[in-house]
């Protein structure tokens, strides 16, 4: 059991009887108890080769660029909806995405080359905006350039883009936030 897992026992909410899940979708990602976004990756992969199924099974009828745009519509957008959550995840869980990204398909005959960078450049752009003052309001004061550190100003640091890396309590969630991780991709 993970120290942050949600307790499984019943609670009485308004005199009604609500029980925990093990995993929740909220705007069409999937948190677990644990916050280890293992549901969100099987999901994910399901979702992608039962597209990649569908197309394999009208690949004869269709023309290549016509299967490379079902490619990237079916399965290339569901592996970059809402990716970045999965930044500081295990190793093991951010390796089962390539299994799709890399599948040799048979529906092609090539491979689907996109490598787990996709996941740091998907956070990454966000941070660009940031820094270039062109952020989405609920992101402009997350990140902050060492610049404006008072004590870096005599530093070479304060000549660089470099952004400040907030510190954190908690290493399996804090460290995972949007501040913490787009400053140090």
């Amino acid at each position: 059991m993970h120290r942050h897992d949600v307790n499984t026992r019943s609670r009485l909410v308004l005199f009604v009887s609500v029980s925990p899940v093990t995993a929740a979708r909220e705007l069409g990602v999937y948190i677990d108890a644990g916050v280890t976004m293992r549901t969100q990756v099987i999901n994910t992969v399901r979702a992608c080769f039962a597209a990649l199924r569908q197309i394999r099974s009208v690949r004869r009828s269709l023309p290549q660029h016509a299967l490379l745009t079902l490619i990237r519509t079916l399965v290339i957008t569901k592996l970059d909806n809402c990716n970045s959550v999965l930044v500081g995840t295990s190793v093991y869980l951010q390796d089962r995405l390539p299994d799709v990204r890399t599948h040799n398909s048979t529906v092609t005959g090539a491979s689907l080359v996109t490598r787990p960078e996709r996941i740091q450049f998907r956070l990454c752009v966000p941070a660009y905006h940031c820094v270039h003052g062109t952020p989405p309001a609920y992101l402009s004061h997350s990140l902050r350039p060492t610049s404006e550190i008072v004590a870096r100003r005599c530093l070479r640091s304060a000549d660089t883009t470099t952004l400040q890396v907030p510190s954190t309590r908690r290493a399996t969630l804090g460290d995972r936030a949007f501040p913490v991780t787009a400053a140090r991709a």
